[in-house]
């Protein structure tokens, strides 16, 4: 029954006219059904969970695109977090001095499950890390110290593998730093190189934990010392600094999420929430530059992208660099664990709403799809 259920039940039949109420309900029930066969705890679709879409028809930012929309709003407080927040809120940990005078940052990250609301209406079994999806978005400066305190209170056996430099037993692999429920490893290396990174679990099966939500930002900013030719370029990325403070700096994590365990996705983010840029776009001062570190974690899909409409932008990709590997491009593609930074200005646009969203046009209406409120200035 689950495998004819979860057949019936494709992220193409959701799209298809006529049926927006009836698959609304039915992906909330194949959830339970499909999560169950899985071994978790069920999934669950809150009250008024069949009314959890629209036609295109509908009034709305992205009935302009020809969107299906979602309908209503995502309990941001009983997630726990917030995506409109999540674009800016660096974890940068706490930092001490070594005995040699070095820096140690480090950080405390918790495993646990949690359900989630990842549409309005529609709940999604998640396994967490600090209770968010994505998890914390750490931040660090180039050759600091970095000690991560992970403490797993989860119902599975989790990791944190860090894409950078370390040695192999701090890999978070199996025999390397896997923690089994109720226990706790410290992770320690030093941040290197500088760049847009990431993290995520890499038990096994490694799909499972990554599409769970066991993912998060992992930024190293460059130190301006070791970089004297560029400098200046240095330290308009590192935090802190006053020409940090001029950008206008976003972390985006692209992610999805397989509502009825069927190997495809239902729903598509940037940072979680179906559509959360649509209800509530992203206000930008047109006289300051845009930073965006850009991740995509997206399973089952082997290709995701970002599109920006009405403007172009230099990418760094991985953000290894600090000289541009493409210029002035609108689209860019990552495959799942590729990053980079993209950088770009409305200074000589006109104020208004523009959009951004994936190139693939089934991504966009399932919910990857956003809007920045370019304005003269911002309070």
């Amino acid at each position: 029954m689950p495998t004819l259920l979860g057949e019936r039940l494709s992220r193409r039949l959701v799209l298809a006219g006529g049926i927006c109420t009836a698959g609304a309900t039915a992906v909330g029930v194949s959830a339970a059904v499909g999560q169950a066969a899985h071994g978790g705890h069920d999934a669950a679709a809150a009250p008024g969970a069949g009314d959890a879409y629209q036609a295109a028809s509908s009034s709305g930012h992205g009935g302009a695109h020809g969107a299906m929309l979602t309908v209503g709003e995502v309990d941001s407080a009983r997630n726990g977090f917030d995506p409109a927040k999540m674009l800016t809120d660096w974890d940068v940990g706490t930092t001490s001095v070594l005995p040699d005078g070095g820096t140690l940052r480090t950080f405390e990250v918790v495993a646990e499950d949690k359900d989630i609301e990842i549409a309005p209406g529609v709940m999604f079994p998640a396994w967490t890390y600090n209770g968010r999806v994505p998890g914390p978005a750490l931040r660090a400066t180039e050759g600091e110290r970095l000690r991560i305190v992970f403490k797993n209170y989860g119902s599975h056996p989790h990791s944190m593998h860090f894409h950078g430099i370390h040695a192999a037993r701090m890999d978070g692999v199996p025999g390397a730093g896997l923690v089994n429920p109720g226990e706790e490893f410290v992770y320690e290396f030093d941040a290197k190189p500088f760049g847009c990174h990431l993290y995520h679990c890499h038990a096994l099966p490694l799909k499972r934990h990554i599409h769970k939500g066991m993912y998060g930002a992992f930024v190293i900013d460059p130190d301006p010392a070791r970089h004297p030719d560029q400098a200046d370029v240095a330290r308009s990325r590192l935090y802190g600094t006053p020409e940090n403070a001029q950008w206008q700096e976003f972390v985006m994590v692209m992610n999805a999420f397989d509502t009825n365990f069927d190997g495809e996705n239902e729903f598509y983010a940037v940072n979680t929430v179906a559509h959360t840029y649509m209800n509530s776009p992203i206000r930008i001062a047109k006289t300051r530059p845009v930073r965006i570190y850009l991740i995509n974690v997206v399973e089952f899909d082997p290709i995701n992208s970002f599109h920006l409409h009405a403007n172009f932008f230099d990418y760094f990709d991985q953000g290894t660099t600090l000289t541009p590997t493409l210029k002035t491009v609108d689209l860019i593609t990552q495959c799942q664990a590729q990053r980079g930074i993209l950088e770009f200005s409305f200074a000589e646009h006109e104020a208004g709403l523009y959009m951004f969203h994936p190139h693939q046009s089934e991504f966009t209406e399932l919910g990857w799809v956003g809007m920045f409120d370019v304005v003269e200035d911002v309070a």
